[in-house]
């Protein structure tokens, strides 16, 4: 079960990675996606991967803070 919870969280956070340029909702996303695959890192005992995901989240909420709201749209 915890692998499905990573697959999941994983393929969620690069997907909106992927989209990020469509808009500020895509760059929300991404930061939820860190945020669960940094779960899923503590839960599954990869404490460093569950670090590094924390940071990211971290990271991208501070440009997702930082970006106009009509910097991100797609023209």
């Amino acid at each position: 079960m915890m692998t499905v919870f990573g697959i999941i969280a994983l393929t969620f956070m690069m997907t909106m990675y992927a989209l990020e340029h469509r808009g500020r909702r895509y760059l929300l996303g991404f930061v939820f996606g860190c945020v669960l695959s940094s779960c899923y890192g503590f839960l599954s005992g990869a404490w460093p991967f569950g670090v590094v995901e924390a940071i990211w989240a971290v990271i991208a909420f501070r440009r997702y803070t930082t970006t106009p709201a009509d910097a991100a749209t797609p023209s």
